[in-house]
């Protein structure tokens, strides 16, 4: 009898490397990497989201990056698809679908399903976003740490649209999501997954952060967000919403110079990276590792175990 289907997966916070050793287990082992990270799939966020280009990507096929326009609504329901059709294109061809990167939602979304939910509800989003209008995002937040805080565990606090539709989801069903999430089947159901996960100290974090914050304004950052802007892409577009392009608007409008612009990225970076670590701690099935994924004591113990993996889903019996 036939083995199922298998795939890797390689997860973690923020920094950590997950794009080198994803790139070089691919290598190693004819894999194709498919994007699990919820900016990178829209077309012209390229700096701020870190996205691997062409040259970088080592001749490596890569999916579910730059898929779709600024404007569109890019769900998780809509990735999961998309993510299902790409690892069984990749299976028919022989070769070894890499799930990489860091949105634990979208991994959920994946590997665990996502409850079709009840429909737009106009009224209570109204009256959830008049609440924001006089009180703030923030206490929206909170709200939602109160009765969701899964939820609130892995929504920033400024990011009204997804909190409106949890909020909305509890007090239509009086479930929060994560709730659901337990009642719902995965779209790659019956597919094996090794699933890795990179983990840093908190300092080491912290240094790395800084460092790419500063990568990324040297190579453009502000620039980037210009172009979209005169391009025509709206404020209101989903990725603008996101870590880096947020803060960026912020010091385009004036609001802080450049210097605490990047200092206020790499205070929220490390914020959202402590956010992940906590997600992904919860995530069943992870096998942690302690380093960078660039670091070759990490490849190697890394794919020391993939090896293994491989191996002994080959073996008769």
């Amino acid at each position: 009898m036939a083995p199922s289907p298998f795939l890797v997966a390689v997860l973690g916070p923020t920094a950590t490397g997950k794009s080198a050793l994803a790139l070089e287990l691919a290598s190693l082992h004819r894999g194709e990497v498919v994007n699990c990270d919820s900016t990178a799939v829209y077309r012209g966020f390229d700096i701020g989201t870190d996205k691997v280009d062409a040259a970088g990507r080592r001749g490596i096929p890569h999916h579910l990056i730059d898929v779709v326009d600024p404007t569109e609504d890019y769900t998780a329901a809509r990735y999961a698809a998309d993510a299902a059709a790409a690892i069984h294109d990749i299976h028919v061809r022989g070769r070894l679908p890499m799930i990489v990167g860091g949105s634990g939602f979208y991994y959920r979304a994946l590997t665990r399903g996502l409850f079709p939910g009840p429909g737009r509800h106009d009224e209570t989003r109204r009256r959830l976003e008049a609440i924001a209008g006089r009180r703030g995002v923030p206490f929206l937040h909170r709200m939602l740490q109160r009765v969701d805080p899964p939820s609130a565990g892995r929504i920033q606090a400024g990011d009204l649209k997804r909190i409106v539709r949890a909020l909305e989801v509890f007090f239509l069903t009086g479930r929060p999501l994560t709730t659901h999430f337990e009642r719902t089947l995965s779209p790659i159901a019956g597919m094996d997954v090794l699933a890795v996960a990179l983990c840093l100290p908190a300092a080491e974090t912290a240094r790395r952060v800084a460092h790419r914050v500063d990568e990324q304004f040297e190579r453009g950052l502000l620039d980037e967000v210009r172009g979209l802007l005169a391009r025509g892409v709206p404020r209101s577009a989903r990725p603008f919403g996101g870590l880096v392009y947020r803060q960026v608007l912020e010091h385009l409008d004036g609001a802080k110079d450049e210097s605490a612009t990047r200092a206020l990225i790499s205070q929220e970076n490390r914020r959202y990276a402590r956010r992940q670590l906590t997600w992904f701690r919860r995530e069943p099935g992870l096998n942690w590792f302690d380093g960078p994924g660039e670091a070759p004591a990490t490849v190697t113990a890394v794919d020391r175990l993939l090896t293994r993996t491989l191996e002994s889903r080959e073996s008769p019996g």
